[in-house]
């Protein structure tokens, strides 16, 4: 697995993932057509342009499930059980056409889970940065990580 098991996450552990995405107007118009999201702020370069941005804005929520997505290989792609949530979400400066994010994360804590023994929850912050070196993005995920010594124990719903 190219993610890692609970085991491994300890708090103050800081992971500088080496993937890079620069952001399309593709991107952000195709996922505002998905969401059905139609504000203009996003979606209409007339509008926008007489914003305070003077352009339109990448929709937040794609750049929220970008900076998660970059994280997935490093951190849980195979070991996670289940994403519980995000909290403190914010997006202090503005994400355009043709910005580049990269993503750092820190683990914050860590915890047995009180209802599995297979798994404990691992408190993720995951920081947007673009290439100006500005926080775009910055939020703490909850994760339910699965145990390495539980990964190799048969399913017995499995057969």
């Amino acid at each position: 697995m190219a993610g890692l098991y609970y085991e491994e996450f300890e708090p103050g552990l800081v992971i500088e993932h080496g993937t890079r995405r620069t952001i399309s107007e593709t991107d952000n118009v195709l996922f505002c057509a998905l969401t059905l999201n139609t504000a203009p702020l996003h979606i209409d370069a007339e509008y926008a342009k007489d914003s305070i941005y003077g352009e339109r804005l990448v929709n937040s929520l794609f750049v929220l499930g970008l900076v998660t997505g970059i994280t997935v290989p490093d951190t849980t792609q195979g070991t996670t059980l289940a994403n519980l949530g995000f909290k403190e979400t914010t997006f202090p400066k503005p994400v355009f056409h043709g910005d580049t994010i990269r993503v750092r994360t820190e683990i914050v804590e860590k915890r047995e889970s009180r209802s599995r023994d297979d798994s404990g929850i691992v408190i993720f912050r995951h920081c947007g940065i673009n290439q100006r070196e500005e926080i775009v993005c910055e939020c703490l995920r909850a994760g339910l990580m699965l145990k390495r010594d539980r990964a190799a124990e048969p399913d017995p719903g499995r057969t």
